[in-house]
């Protein structure tokens, strides 16, 4: 641990903190809180928002920030296993915080225009189950995804697509707009179950392949290109700081960490997975026993 905390001695206060990112996520919270506070009343049908759900939103943001932007990001290119949570994080915790934290009211503004109606089809279960659940084992290929973590660019770019098909992907499961529901509480438990086992492969060849398989966790020259996405000027600098490569491959061999970031996003997946059923079940099974009690009561309406 001594080893892994005299690492990061060697990067400054804003390549351990993203202070750009950090004042765009800060800025993003401020307008949801006026937007569910004091500009409520320039909503259509608005109604206030209960605190929990604010503090969700709020939540949501923060560990947005620090799995893409703050320490945890910069662990990300450091080690497999932090890489991993931050994908869980950001993929599994954080589009359910922030569909919790919107209100109905709030998402019919958004996108209950005429512009969107061309882009309706994609919101079809399947078409966003297949979408998060592909793109994401697609960014787990060893190949690819090497490629894109020395791009930069592309980088930031799929990671920001990928947050959205996560969004799209949970919005079935959490459904923040009633009316736009496609799918039956039923039909969502089995919604889940399909999302834990289309990961299932890729976290499988993860945890038990024989090597390693990303070169940017076990090659110091491709670390070094990685680096870009974090460190400012000449990364390369760093193979020297480091002494030929990140002191934090010390900790654990390359196949060691791979194995047990693969093990971790998988444990992380099932237990949000779990919640999930849980909270999807409860509301199903609600509905099911208000459902059996409403013949009673029109009967008593009846009598009266």
């Amino acid at each position: 641990m001594a080893t892994f905390m005299l690492g990061l001695e060697y990067f400054s206060f804003s390549e351990i903190w993203s202070p750009v990112f950090l004042v765009f996520m800060m800025a993003v919270g401020v307008l949801y809180t006026f937007a569910v506070g004091p500009w409520r009343s320039h909503f259509k049908n608005s109604s206030s928002v209960p605190v929990k759900r604010q503090i969700a939103f709020l939540t949501g943001i923060l560990l947005l920030y620090l799995a893409q932007g703050g320490p945890l990001s910069l662990l990300g290119h450091l080690m497999f296993t932090f890489h991993m949570t931050d994908m869980a994080i950001s993929y599994f915790m954080v589009p359910t915080l922030l569909l919790y934290g919107i209100p109905d009211w709030l998402w019919k503004w958004a996108f209950d225009r005429a512009f969107w109606r061309p882009f309706r089809v994609l919101m079809n279960p399947i078409i966003c189950l297949f979408l998060f659940n592909l793109m994401f084992s697609f960014y787990h290929m060893p190949n690819i995804h090497d490629w894109i973590m020395v791009h930069t660019t592309i980088h930031g770019f799929f990671y920001f697509a990928l947050l959205v098909a996560a969004m799209m992907n949970w919005w079935h499961i959490q459904t923040p707009v009633k009316e736009w529901a496609k799918i039956s509480p039923l039909w969502r438990l089995g919604y889940i179950f399909l999302n834990g086992l289309l990961l299932t492969p890729a976290c499988v060849l993860i945890i038990f392949a024989s090597e390693p398989l990303f070169a940017v966790y076990s090659d110091p020259n491709a670390w070094a290109q990685a680096m870009r996405y974090c460190v400012s000027g000449d990364p390369a600098s760093l193979l020297a700081q480091f002494k030929g490569g990140p002191a934090f491959f010390n900790l654990m061999s390359a196949q060691e960490d791979q194995q047990l970031g693969g093990i971790v996003m998988k444990l992380l997946q099932e237990f949000i997975n779990i919640g999930a059923l849980f909270f999807v079940f409860m509301r199903w099974y609600r509905h099911e026993r208000d459902k059996e009690d409403q013949p009673g009561l029109d009967d008593a309406a009846g009598a009266v």
